[in-house]
């Protein structure tokens, strides 16, 4: 028989019997309880999602080119890297747990930092996972907070040497040539110069709204400051 109409705070009423009365209760705010602490429980950022705040956060870094997870012949495979004009790269290594970060350090393009890509390196972590302290000589921390990318500790921006660059030459024609098996039986340049045939078909001009090969910016063909 119903003989109470009781309000749990945060509860639609509540009806009980005397003798269930308690016991209802209890339940109830066990419930909420455990509602709760599901609601709170810490999100877990996967790899490939901090992969692509990495990108996210290299555009925002005024990379004009980024590539993720494309390997060059060295066998390194950076998570992230981009390059600003004068040909300046920055990597972005991703690790979601420490054991990930501690493995790192024994691959051989680190033990040999010469042999890496790279003139800027940051590691990118969930917050509070590694310490500052811990970054090879001259890498950067950043790590992702409250839904946002904070620059720890800057970088040195010359890491790079002779071999790394050519190592990124690697990289960047190695995932040209991915490009080219994609496009074929189109060339890269008959991909690059679809802009043109588009111009052919409409009596020489293009569409309104597309802007000419020649219109486009690059920063890369844009005069260096010297």
């Amino acid at each position: 028989m119903r003989v109470s109409d009781r309000k749990l705070s945060g509860h639609f009423p509540l009806f009980v019997s005397p003798d269930t009365n308690v016991l209802a209760e209890l339940g109830a705010r066990q419930g909420f309880s455990r509602s709760n602490r599901r609601k709170r429980q810490k999100f877990v950022m996967t790899h490939a999602q901090l992969v692509e705040r990495a990108v996210h956060w290299l555009r925002r870094y005024r990379c004009g080119v980024v590539l993720s997870e494309q390997a060059c012949v060295s066998g390194e495979m950076p998570d992230a890297i981009g390059w600003k004009r004068a040909c300046h790269s920055v990597l972005v290594e991703c690790k979601v747990t420490r054991s990930d970060f501690l493995a790192d350090r024994a691959k051989p393009f680190r033990l040999k930092p010469d042999h890496g890509v790279g003139c800027e390196r940051f590691y990118l972590v969930p917050a509070a996972l590694v310490r500052s302290d811990e970054m090879p000589v001259g890498w950067g921390l950043l790590e992702y907070r409250n839904g946002k990318i904070e620059m720890v500790h800057p970088s040195a921006k010359n890491l790079r040497s002779a071999t790394g660059f050519r190592c990124e030459m690697n990289l960047l024609l190695a995932s040209l040539r991915r490009v080219e098996v994609r496009v074929e039986p189109q060339s890269i340049t008959e991909f690059l110069k679809w802009k043109n045939r588009m111009a052919e078909y409409n009596r020489g001009t293009l569409p309104e709204g597309i802007a000419s090969a020649e219109e486009e910016r690059n920063v890369f063909l844009e005069p260096e400051a010297m």
